[in-house]
């Protein structure tokens, strides 16, 4: 099943993206204004690119339409995707970064639970984009959960530190942390604050 199939950016995300990034190719207002709260699938996000002039803050739209009339195909298995011929151009050529403040999962129950990072305010989430009738999509990696993750999903999203971020954008250090553990996130679930007393 999908995982990570929503996600959040909270009110504080733009001041470390910029520290982060050299530029933004959208306006900062518009930042500021228009991505608060949920993010879904369809959706037009901010997301994190390589240009030659260093990493740039633009907008993407969240699935690959891969086939007509079907689901969006919204994460790629970092273990496999090397090796998927649909997936080949933007794993190589269009990787991309993207800023979450937080991302939401469901757990066999339908229960919600909340996952963050406990020392920093963004999550850095592997991913990477490509072309579909003149529309750039994203798809966001997944890989192995750890030990912070694992009671709820048997997937977590790939994450990046942010000092990752430019090796990212390099093919041979990109292998290489297609096989990373991610860092061990803060969990919080609605659901269990209720039921202390239960």
């Amino acid at each position: 099943t999908n995982m990570c199939g929503r996600y959040y950016i909270d009110t504080n995300w733009l001041d470390e993206i910029g520290n982060v990034v050299y530029s933004f190719d959208i306006d900062w207002k518009i930042c500021t204004e228009q991505f608060q709260g949920d993010i879904l699938p369809t959706n037009t996000a901010p997301i994190i690119e390589k240009t030659e002039h260093g990493l740039q803050l633009s907008l993407c739209k969240w699935g690959f339409p891969l086939q007509k009339g079907k689901n969006l195909v919204i994460n790629a298995r970092a273990e496999t995707v090397l090796d998927k011929p649909s997936f080949s151009n933007g794993i190589w050529y269009h990787r991309i970064v993207i800023p979450a403040s937080g991302f939401y999962e469901w757990n066999h129950l339908r229960e919600k639970n909340t996952f963050s990072r406990s020392n920093a305010s963004v999550l850095y989430l592997a991913g990477f984009c490509d072309w579909f009738d003149n529309e750039r999509r994203f798809v966001i990696l997944t890989t192995a959960a750890n030990e912070s993750m694992i009671k709820v999903h048997d997937r977590m999203p790939l994450i990046l530190e942010k000092e990752q971020m430019e090796d990212w954008f390099d093919n041979e250090k990109m292998q290489v942390i297609l096989r990373q553990e991610p860092v061990m996130l803060k969990r919080q679930a609605e659901y269990e604050q209720l039921s202390l007393f239960s």
